[in-house]
């Protein structure tokens, strides 16, 4: 790969020189001359000191995003592989993805951390059941299972997606689309026939919301994702769980100025319920990549107050002086214990090229547990403040 070879870590396209042929790096620097904006992550090389940038569903080409792997001087002049992709999104690796590669790389790229997910289980004050809408592979519903949580039932649309669900999670899944009368009847009777008297129950999942608008006019109203918020609603309203989470991206804060959030926000609101707006980094809960996650949680008011997860990591840029918590977990220290392979090598067949060498490598293989982890997260940072 001629452009990889040609940026370092930390580099992007800037560093790719003019000869090497490529349309795509001839619209990005118009772009940028034009004084248009070119985001500085294209053709980028993750930095093994930091965290990686957030993992999309595109990380397998090197023109949408900082995927090329940070080994610059072992010669892995290529993108992220599944696996590591994987690791990035704290997915362990013992949790088997099926369908082509396209789905794979869009159940982990649209995928909620895993150990994100499972600190937020961690600040409801009871453990019970929850239904997982808009599932996808099941990063969720994962993080939640490890908090003491039980699955009852998960919908997504697409059969790989569920497949991916049934095989790490929960066999009891129902595929196709809410907004379809049958699959909406179906869900709400796995939730009676399971439900228990004496134990929460929540809903997780977001539905896609960047087509909601406000507006009232025609294409807003006939856009897909702002009937899915609807369904979402309507399934709650029909349920009456104890509470949900609903984990949307942060764009949704600023769509038409505010506005979008807000009227989601009221018609989320119900009697006896407390609504409570987090919004969590990646970066900061121990996961080596910066994805930021808008979190609404209803809960009994009789919960009270819940506050977001205790932050254990922090990312501090280059120049900063450390402050109060560990640095922001790398890209080295969640990958380096993996193998080099070739451009297009998943390498998921393959073991290890060395012992674990990091707490966050020891989570992904499972010799540790996440609790163990964060624990260990925390006791570093009172090392470091003593």
């Amino acid at each position: 790969m001629a452009i990889g070879v040609s940026v370092p870590p930390g580099g992007n396209w800037k560093n790719v020189p003019h000869h090497i042929p490529s349309k795509r790096l001839e619209s990005i620097r118009a772009s940028y001359a034009a004084g248009s904006g070119s985001r500085s992550t294209y053709y980028g090389r993750l930095h093994p000191d930091f965290p990686a940038y957030t993992i999309n569903t595109y990380f397998n080409r090197p023109g949408n995003g900082c995927h090329l792997h940070y080994d610059f001087e072992g010669g892995q002049h290529r993108v992220l592989s599944e696996r590591e992709a994987a690791r990035l999104q704290s997915f362990p690796d013992s949790f088997v993805f099926h369908g082509n590669h396209g789905s794979i790389q869009k159940q982990i790229g649209n995928a909620v951390p895993p150990l994100l997910a499972y600190q937020i289980a961690g600040q409801l004050p009871h453990t019970g059941a929850y239904v997982d809408l808009f599932s996808g592979a099941g990063g969720f519903a994962l993080g939640f299972k490890w908090a003491g949580w039980t699955p009852i039932v998960a919908n997504d649309i697409d059969p790989s997606f569920l497949k991916t669900y049934a095989s790490n999670i929960h066999s009891n899944t129902i595929v196709g689309d809410i907004r379809d009368k049958s699959v909406f009847k179906r869900l709400v009777e796995a939730v009676k026939d399971s439900r228990k008297a004496d134990e929460p129950l929540f809903v997780l999942g977001g539905p896609p919301c960047q087509g909601f608008s406000t507006a009232g006019n025609r294409r807003t109203q006939d856009d897909e994702r702002n009937h899915l918020f609807n369904e979402y609603r309507a399934f709650v309203s029909a349920v009456k769980p104890d509470g949900f989470v609903f984990e949307n991206v942060p764009g949704l804060l600023n769509m038409e100025g505010g506005a979008v959030f807000q009227h989601i926000h009221r018609r989320l609101v119900t009697p006896g319920r407390s609504l409570t707006k987090w919004l969590l980094r990646s970066e900061e809960y121990g996961i080596p990549q910066r994805r930021t996650r808008l979190i609404l949680l209803s809960t009994p008011k009789r919960w009270g107050t819940l506050e977001s997860p205790g932050k254990g990591t922090e990312l501090l840029k280059r120049d900063d002086i450390p402050l109060s918590l560990p640095n922001a977990i790398s890209v080295k220290e969640a990958l380096s214990d993996l193998p080099a392979l070739s451009q297009g090598q998943d390498g998921s067949g393959l073991g290890y090229c060395s012992e674990p060498l990091t707490n966050y490598q020891r989570l992904m293989r499972g010799l540790i547990s996440p609790a163990d982890y964060l624990a260990l997260l925390r006791q570093q940072e009172l090392v470091e403040n003593d």
